[in-house]
């Protein structure tokens, strides 16, 4: 069994200036991910209007496919015209971690 985790940390548009306009960023952004099946959250930058962390974690049998799911996930992010990928932290947990 293999779950693969990946934060993404986004800039989101400069009219994004309130915790709502904030959301109609961050909820499509995150109902896309779960159309990959993972599960996916804002996970900090609570308090930034401008900013988002968004958390996505996935397990699998393979590794391989854990990878890919994340990969696709990733490309999806930083395809979105709206906002800009600043970063992507990624790890990957097998039957051997602790």
């Amino acid at each position: 069994m293999f779950t693969e985790t990946a934060v993404f940390d986004l800039l989101l548009p400069g009219d994004s200036r309130t915790l709502k306009q904030k959301r109609s960023y961050v909820r499509p952004i995150l109902a896309m991910l779960k159309k990959f099946e993972v599960s996916a959250a804002e996970v900090g930058f609570h308090d930034l209007y401008g900013r988002a962390l968004i958390g996505v974690a996935i397990v699998a049998a393979e590794a391989a496919q854990v990878r890919a799911v994340i990969d696709t996930c990733e490309n999806q992010v930083a395809g979105r015209p709206e906002i800009e990928l600043l970063s992507v932290k990624r790890r990957l947990y097998g039957d051997d971690d602790e």
